[in-house]
């Protein structure tokens, strides 16, 4: 199957089951344009082969032992930055997605994908174009529009002040701890109440416990 393009891109497979790798490889030699530049069964070993082969694409899992595919990309992005990697996994987690591109991925591809939909992102990658599987596109929006933990607006004095809260203790005991005025405890309290959006001190400890939101 021939390619518009005649340049050549070279692919790197990255993944710790010999199957997997085997499979890909037998798919790039049906494609022309594409050419295997070698296989590496984890991450540690993906930077290594990398400064050997110095491919144009990595199809990199994320899942490995000894160094995961995300801590390898981040590696490889950096001394390497022409080399291009796609993340090729099962995991469809938001925040797996959202790391993975942090790192420096610039296609996020499903192991499921299919052979037409592979090698468009292989040669997408290869013109610096990115590519994001239906599935890995909605994770992500997903994530990004979850509503914040509560509590990331919190002053450092408000956390303090609801420390003690969890602690037990009343305005006047916690001015008394801070030596400020009670009336400051009691406006502090008000604005923990109202950023956490409850009702009450104890619907605020309950949710202060529940998040963690003071260590």
């Amino acid at each position: 199957m021939k390619n518009q393009a005649s340049e050549v891109i070279r692919v790197m497979i990255v993944d710790d089951h010999a199957m997997v790798r085997r499979g890909l490889a037998v798919f790039l030699k049906a494609f022309d344009d594409l050419k295997l530049a070698g296989e590496a069964e984890n991450g540690a070993a993906a930077i290594k082969l990398c400064a050997e082969t110095l491919p144009d694409v990595i199809l990199m899992d994320m899942s490995m032992p000894e160094m995961d595919g995300i801590t390898a990309t981040r590696a490889i992005r950096k001394q390497f930055p022409q080399v291009q990697v796609i993340a090729l996994t099962s995991f469809k987690e938001g925040k797996v997605i959202k790391t993975a591109l942090e790192a420096g991925v610039i296609g996020y591809v499903l192991k499921d994908v299919s052979a037409d939909d592979l090698v468009r992102a292989i040669r997408a990658a290869h013109a610096g174009r990115a590519t994001l599987s239906p599935e890995a596109s909605q994770a992500l929006v997903e994530t990004t529009n979850q509503a914040p933990p509560p509590g990331l607006d919190l002053t450092e004095r408000e956390r303090g002040v609801l420390a003690l809260m969890i602690e037990g203790l009343n305005n006047t005991q916690i001015a008394g701890k801070l030596i400020v005025s009670p009336s400051t405890i009691k406006s502090h309290v008000s604005n923990i109440l109202a950023k956490l959006g409850v009702a009450s001190r104890t619907e605020a400890v309950t949710l202060a416990l529940r998040n963690n939101i003071v260590p």
